[in-house]
């Protein structure tokens, strides 16, 4: 299902070679331990260490930070890769190497960009985007976290939720209010605070349906002191535009990893109804069945155009419909994900609602796809509003 792309993205061949390791690792590794890891809820740390070998974390890194300085679209390749056997895996690479430097690389400083790219280039931290509140999901501008300056130093207090990575990352971008005089989406700011700074603690692990493995929990700032160089840019009230921009961004990976998953799925379903047999014949051969598989092959294949799209918009051409583009992706592979893994689980009968059958937990797994980094309601209102908005100019 992958990479022979339908961009044709000019890809190098050690960089064709690292997608292909990302493949084996997750074949080798990941897979023996997937389901134990969605039954136990542990941080998937052995699978991390064989990425570290395997040089995956460099790859969506430039040369000057220790990367590998490959093709803009090598992190959201290697997301689809790893979507393809973990959602869960994939949602903590991703926001180490992708969703948390973002705000560093569009507007850090070079001295923020030179102090933390490299260590999570290494793979030796994880990283952790603390925006969503508990009265501050889809609707950013409700956000309460505050940042009062104090000196030389920058004084946090709020409450972050369902916070991905928390608790076991080593980095968090905080997004807080630094102005509440103005209009939130002019008064806010990225902060990047360390763990271990005094007052940052953390609330109760959730208990998910899904993506089991990834600690999710409130982000607790009770007077957190950070100097100003941790405020990232270096000035203040450019958050909105800057999370705004990181989050566009991010969308794409999360569509890519919806990708995966859907391929992942559809591998499944392709492989049971191939060997099963029903009625003296194999059940691919149905043409019931046969019509599903179909249309999951074309969901999956429509899905994959409009990712890279997206992407080649946002991080190859920095085009101003990138977040347009990055909204339908994120919304439409998240949708389809949930199809195909639904229809996977239907072609495997009863045996695909036992633990023991991947698609059961891909199918948990791909529900928080439409939820996360933009719901599938939130994301229909903003490509409808460029609907309308181009209506408008058309007259």
């Amino acid at each position: 299902m992958m990479s022979d792309t339908s961009f044709d993205i000019p890809l190098s061949k050690e960089e064709r070679r690292l997608l292909a390791v990302a493949h084996e690792v997750c074949r080798e590794v990941v897979v023996p331990l997937r389901a134990e890891l969605d039954e136990s809820g542990e941080f998937p740390e052995a699978a991390f260490e064989k990425f570290r070998e395997a040089g995956l974390f460099k790859a969506p890194f430039d040369g000057e930070y220790d990367g590998f300085g490959m093709h803009p679209l090598m992190p959201i390749l290697i997301a689809e890769a790893l979507g393809e056997y973990c959602l869960g895996i994939g949602t903590i690479f991703g926001t180490t190497t992708f969703l948390f430097p973002l705000p560093l690389l569009l507007g850090g400083t070079p001295e923020q960009r030179r102090k933390y790219l490299p260590g999570l280039a290494g793979g030796r931290w994880h990283a952790s985007f603390a925006m969503t509140e508990p009265e501050a999901g889809s609707d950013i501008t409700s956000l309460k976290t505050v940042a009062v300056k104090k000196g030389d130093r920058y004084v946090l207090n709020g409450t972050k939720k369902w916070i991905t990575n928390a608790g076991r990352a080593d980095l968090y971008c905080v997004v807080a209010l630094t102005d509440r005089g103005k209009d939130p989406r002019a008064g806010m700011s990225c902060f990047i605070v360390e763990r271990g700074t005094p007052g940052l603690s953390f609330g109760k692990l959730e208990n998910k349906l899904g993506l089991r493995c990834v600690p999710n929990r409130p982000v607790i700032l009770k007077d957190v002191e950070v100097p100003e160089e941790s405020l990232v840019g270096g000035k203040p009230n450019g958050g909105f535009a800057l999370a705004f921009r990181s989050l566009s961004r991010g969308r794409c990976m999360v569509a890519a990893l919806g990708v995966g998953l859907a391929a992942g799925a559809y591998k499944e379903a392709a492989r049971y109804t191939h060997r099963r047999k029903q009625f003296g014949r194999r059940v691919s051969d149905f043409q019931v069945v046969q019509h599903m598989l179909a249309d999951m092959l074309v969901k999956i294949e429509t899905a994959r155009a409009l990712t890279y799209k997206a992407a080649w918009h946002a991080l190859v051409l920095n085009h101003p419909e990138a977040s347009r583009y990055a909204a339908m992706a994120k919304y439409y592979s998240s949708e389809i994900a949930m199809q195909v893994a639904t229809d996977a689980l239907q072609l495997h009968g009863g045996c695909g609602f036992v633990k023991e059958s991947p698609v059961e937990k891909m199918f948990r797994d791909a529900k928080v796809l439409s939820i996360y980094e933009g719901t599938s309601q939130m994301l229909k209102n903003q490509i409808a509003a460029t609907a309308i908005t181009d209506a408008r100019r058309a007259g």
